[in-house]
C-alpha cells in the first residue's frame, strides 16, 4: 500500500487519512498501478461496495493534478441521474481542498454551473449519453472546447450499456468525440457485475486503438443469508380462508422489513405500487409509523431525490419498495435486508440486489416471496407451474456455487440506432456527401456488420419518407419530416420513452402516469391513493387529491428479458434432482416437490417405461429436455430447456419441416415449444433427433413480416432490414444445435 499510497496527490493522502482508512484495498492498489504505470483502457469489476470508484478516481485525479488539463479531464458517464448526483456529492468532499471542479451536466443540473464550465473547461464532467449526444448534435464547437484535452473517460456500472441501444449509441458517442477531438482519451469501465470479461473487453475497447487491463482481484467471501419462502393464494375463491392467504403473504412481507433498513424490490411498478399501499395499511392498523417509501421510474425526480436522502441520512428504519431504479450503485447507507417478491429477471439483477446488502464485511441477507394462486381451473400441467419460483432456484444456485453471470450480448445490425446517428450527425454537419456519410458511419465500430448495400437501402427509404433530402450540390441533409423528428428533445434517447400525464397534488408534481385517468376515477402511485379532480388534456396534467385506502392498481408492466440458456439448464436440473435446498422454507420445498411430481407424472406418461436412460435414481422417469410429451391428440409440448433465442431458432426450424410450431412463455420463460399437427409422436421426436445432428441454417427460415424487434425509430427502417436484423441478433441456431 505504501508504496502506491506515496504516489497519490497530497489532497488525496489527505482525504485517505480523514476517511480514516487502515489499508488500500487490492482493487485500489491494482488500478492505480495500471493507471500510473500504463497507457491502457482499464476494466475494473468487483462486487459493490468493493471500492471501485475511489479505485479509478484518486489515481485519475492525481494525474490531473500533477498535470493539469487545458480543458475538462475526466468525462464521467453514468447511467442514471440519481448516480451522478451521488457521485458529486463524494467527488465535492473528495476535491474541495484541490481547486479541481467537478460538474454535473444533466436536464436537472444547473445552468449556471454549465455556463461556469463552458467558460473556463476544467475538471470533471458528469453526465450521461443523452446529454453527450445533445452536445455533439448540436454545439460541435462547444464539445471541442469542452473536451480539446480530454485525459480519461469514466463509464460507471457499465454492464447497463453493454447490450442494448443505449450502451452502442454511447460507444458511437465516445468515437465521434475522439474524431472530433483529434485521439481516443483512456477508457475506465466500472461494473459489479460481470461473469466473463470477454465480451466486457471487445465492447470497452471498440475503437479506441488500446488494449485493456483487467485486475485479477483475490475477493473475500461474503456471508449470504438468503431464503425463498411460498405463499399460496385462492384468489379466485371470494371467501374468507382466501383472504387470510393472502393476508399471509402480506404479513410475511410486513415483518421482513418493519424495523429494517432495507429495500423491497419488485420487478413492475404495479407491484411496487401495491406492495407497499399494504404495508401502510398494516402499519395504520396495527398504529406503528408509517416507515414506507417509494422509488421508481415514473415517481417525481423530487420525490425520488427525498428517498434517496432520506435513506441515506434518516437514523430511523426505513424500507424502500423499489424497481431496477436502486438496484445501480446509488450509496444508500448501510442496508439491513433486501427482499424480493417474485424472481430477479437476470443472475446479474439479483447479484446487483443481493450486493445493496452486506456492506463492509457484514452479512448480505436476501429473502424472495412468491404467491402462487392456487384456485385457477385445470389445464396443461406445464401452464399450472409458476416457472419463475423454479427459475429463482436456479439463479441462486448458479450464483452461490458456480459465481455465475450472464455474458452480455453485442448486437450486430442496429438498424434503428444506425438511423438515430445518420440524423445526428447530419443535423450537426448540415449538407454532407453520400460517399462522406458512409465513410463517417459505417467505420463507427458498432456498424462494423452493416454492408455499404444495406446501409444504401436504408438512406433510400430514408430519402422516400422524407427523412433526408438531397441539397443543390448534391449532398445529404435533414429532411422536413426529418426536422420534427430531431428537433423534439425525445431524439436525444435511443430508448422509448411512452407519452405520460403530469400528476399534480396542488403544486407539488407527484409522478407520470400513462393513462389519462378521467375525473373521480382512482389510482395508485408514489405508495399512495389518489382521486383525479381535473384532467388538463391539452397540457397533459392530472390534478389529484390524497384520499384513504388502497386503490386499485393502473401499471400495465411486463418483464422483457432474454433468458440464457445456462439458466434454462440450471432449471432443468432443479426440476430432475431430488435435493432438498436449504435456503427453501416448508412451503417452498413443499411447492416445489409438487411441481418435480407434476413434471415427472407427465414425463411418465409419455415415456416407455423400459427406456432405462431417463430414470432417476429414485426410479421415477427424468423430465428429459429436447423430449416431446403428447398433451391432446394434436398438441404436443417439446421442453429443450434453451434459452430465448435459441428456443426461438429451433421453433423456426420446426416450422420449416412443416410443424405447428410456438414458444409458450411464462411472463418471458421460454418454457416450451408448443406444437400443433396431425404428425405422429415419433415423427416430431426424429426431426428433433435430426436438427440436434445436423443443425440448422437460420438464414432460410420463414421469418413473418410482424416479427418483434425492438428499435425506437423502427418505423424508418425498411422491412426487408428489420427481418435480417432479426434473425442475426434475436435467433441463435449454434446455441441450439449446441445445447438441444
Amino acid at each position: 500500500m505504501s508504496d502506491v499510497f506515496s504516489r497519490f496527490a497530497p489532497f488525496i493522502q489527505d482525504y485517505i487519512y480523514r476517511c480514516k482508512w487502515e489499508e488500500l484495498r487490492e482493487i485500489q492498489v491494482l488500478a492505480a498501478k495500471a493507471i500510473f504505470d500504463t497507457d491502457e483502457n482499464l476494466l475494473l469489476s468487483s462486487g459493490t461496495a468493493s471500492g471501485k470508484t475511489e479505485a479509478a478516481f484518486l489515481p485519475v485525479l492525481t494525474q490531473l493534478w500533477e498535470n493539469p488539463s487545458a480543458s475538462v479531464g475526466v468525462l464521467y458517464l453514468s447511467p442514471l441521474k440519481a448516480l451522478i448526483n451521488d457521485q458529486f456529492e463524494r467527488l465535492e468532499e473528495l476535491l474541495e481542498e484541490a481547486a479541481i471542479p467537478v460538474t454535473k451536466w444533466h436536464g436537472d443540473a444547473s445552468a449556471a454551473a454549465k455556463k461556469r464550465v463552458m467558460k473556463r473547461p476544467q475538471g470533471v464532467i458528469q453526465t450521461t449519453p443523452e446529454s453527450l449526444e445533445s452536445m455533439l448534435m448540436h454545439n460541435s464547437s462547444g464539445a471541442y472546447r469542452l473536451f480539446s484535452d480530454l485525459r480519461f473517460i469514466i463509464i460507471d456500472e457499465m454492464h447497463c450499456f453493454m447490450d442494448n441501444d443505449r450502451g452502442l449509441q454511447l460507444l458511437c458517442l465516445l468515437e465521434r468525440l475522439a474524431r472530433l477531438i483529434g485521439y481516443h482519451p483512456r477508457r475506465i469501465g466500472l461494473s459489479a457485475t460481470l461473469g466473463d470479461c470477454t465480451s466486457a473487453v471487445q465492447w470497452l475497447n471498440t475503437d479506441s486503438g488500446r488494449d485493456c487491463i483487467v485486475p485479477k482481484c483475490h475477493e473475500k467471501g461474503r456471508s449470504l443469508r438468503l431464503s425463498v419462502r411460498f405463499f399460496p393464494i385462492k384468489e379466485k375463491i371470494p371467501n374468507s380462508d382466501s383472504k387470510v392467504l393472502l393476508q399471509n403473504y402480506y404479513d410475511y412481507l410486513f415483518e421482513s422489513t418493519w424495523n429494517k433498513r432495507c429495500i423491497l424490490f419488485s420487478n413492475s411498478k404495479g407491484e411496487v405500487e401495491e406492495n407497499i399501499a399494504h404495508l401502510r395499511r398494516i402499519a395504520a392498523e396495527r398504529r406503528l409509523p408509517d416507515n414506507y417509501l417509494v422509488h421508481h421510474a415514473n415517481i417525481s425526480p423530487a420525490l425520488r431525490e427525498f428517498t434517496e436522502q432520506k435513506m441515506k441520512s434518516s437514523e430511523q428504519p426505513v424500507c424502500t419498495g423499489a424497481t431496477v431504479t436502486l438496484e445501480l450503485g446509488i450509496d444508500l447507507g448501510k442496508l439491513e435486508r433486501i427482499v424480493q417478491t417474485g424472481c430477479p429477471l437476470t443472475v446479474s439483477g439479483l447479484v446487483q440486489r443481493l450486493g445493496r446488502t452486506g456492506r463492509r464485511g457484514g452479512v448480505a441477507e436476501m429473502r424472495f416471496a412468491f404467491r402462487w394462486d392456487m384456485s385457477l381451473p385445470p389445464q396443461e400441467f406445464y401452464k399450472e407451474i409458476n416457472w419463475d419460483f423454479v427459475m429463482c432456484i436456479a439463479m441462486i444456485l448458479l450464483y452461490t456455487r458456480e459465481r455465475w453471470i450472464e455474458p452480455m450480448y453485442l448486437p450486430k445490425l442496429p438498424y434503428s440506432l444506425l438511423y438515430h446517428q445518420t440524423m445526428s450527425w447530419l443535423s450537426s454537419q448540415g449538407s454532407v456527401k453520400p460517399q462522406e456519410l458512409a465513410r463517417y458511419i459505417l467505420t463507427l465500430g458498432v456498424f462494423k456488420h452493416v454492408s455499404k448495400d444495406d446501409y444504401l437501402k436504408l438512406l433510400r427509404h430514408m430519402l422516400e419518407n422524407g427523412q433526408i433530402e438531397r441539397g443543390e450540390d448534391g449532398g445529404l441533409l435533414v429532411g422536413e419530416k426529418g426536422e420534427a423528428a430531431v428537433n423534439n428533445y425525445e431524439f436525444l434517447a435511443v430508448f422509448s420513452v411512452p407519452s405520460e400525464f403530469s400528476v399534480r397534488c396542488n403544486a407539488e408534481e407527484i409522478g407520470t402516469v400513462q393513462t389519462p385517468f378521467p375525473e373521480k376515477a382512482q389510482f395508485a402511485l408514489a405508495g399512495q391513493a389518489w382521486e383525479v379532480t381535473e384532467l388538463d388534456l391539452k397540457e397533459r396534467r392530472i390534478f389529484v387529491k390524497h384520499i384513504p385506502g388502497i386503490s386499485a392498481n393502473m401499471w400495465q408492466d411486463t418483464g422483457n428479458e432474454y433468458v440464457h440458456t445456462k439458466v434454462m439448464k440450471k432449471l432443468h436440473e432443479v426440476l430432475c434432482s431430488d435435493e432438498e435446498y436449504a435456503f427453501l422454507d416448508d412451503s417452498a420445498k413443499k411447492r416445489l416437490n409438487q411441481i418435480r411430481t407434476a413434471c415427472r407424472n407427465a414425463a411418465m406418461a409419455n415415456a416407455d417405461i423400459s427406456d432405462s436412460e431417463n430414470r432417476l435414481a429414485g426410479g421415477s422417469i427424468a423430465f428429459s429436455g429436447g423430449r416431446a410429451l403428447k398433451i391432446t391428440p394434436t398438441l404436443y409440448a417439446v421442453f429443450p430447456f434453451l434459452g430465448t433465442r435459441a428456443c426461438a431458432a429451433l421453433m423456426y426450424e420446426l416450422r420449416r419441416r412443416g410443424f405447428g410450431a410456438n414458444v409458450w412463455l411464462h411472463r418471458y420463460i421460454p418454457v416450451c415449444i408448443e406444437v400443433k399437427t396431425d404428425r405422429s409422436l415419433e415423427e416430431l421426436e426424429s426431426a428433433l433427433a435430426e436438427i440436434k445432428r445436423d443443425g440448422a441454417d437460420k438464414y432460410s427460415f420463414n421469418i413473418p413480416d410482424n416479427c418483434e424487434i425492438s428499435g425506437k425509430y423502427n418505423d424508418y427502417i425498411p422491412r426487408e432490414l428489420l427481418k435480417k436484423q432479426y434473425v442475426e441478433d434475436y435467433l441463435d441456431a449454434a446455441d441450439m444445435k449446441e445445447n438441444l
